[in-house]
């Protein structure tokens, strides 16, 4: 695979259609999200292992937006109603909650350590895609 820094990224389009496959479905939706990546924004309580599963399907969200940067709603946790903000890059799978399909993602942060060589982190990794089925 040869890396294209003017390309966007294929993993919003990939969760977008996940989502849309498994809802034409009649199934639910399911984001897992690495909540130590910056710029998420989840009420209290709802991490566990440092991991969010979210239900992002239209039943459970209101406002449900997903862009190539973004995936926003709103939903009630515990009665309260929340504003989610969950950077694309940030989530790690999309699945059906009822039977397990999906796929699964790489997170990789885009934010540079303090101390970190900056010509490092811009470099592409090489080898193969790291995209898995989860069957």
């Amino acid at each position: 695979m040869i890396f294209d820094p003017d390309m966007t990224s294929v993993k919003p389009y990939f969760i977008q259609a996940l989502h849309q496959w498994i809802s034409d479905n009649g199934l639910t939706p399911l984001a897992v999200v690495d909540a130590s990546y910056p710029g998420i924004r989840v009420p209290d309580g709802v991490v566990e292992d440092g991991k969010i599963v979210l239900n992002v399907s239209h039943d459970a969200t209101s406002h449900l937006q997903m862009d190539e940067e973004l995936l926003t709603f709103n939903a009630r946790f515990s009665g309260v109603s929340h504003a989610i903000i969950i950077p694309m890059e940030a989530v790690s799978a999309v699945y059906a909650r009822e039977n397990g399909k999906g796929m699964m993602f790489d997170v990789e942060s885009d934010a540079v350590e303090e101390g970190a060589n900056t010509d490092e982190a811009e470099k592409p990794k090489s080898g193969r895609p790291n995209l898995k089925l989860v069957d």
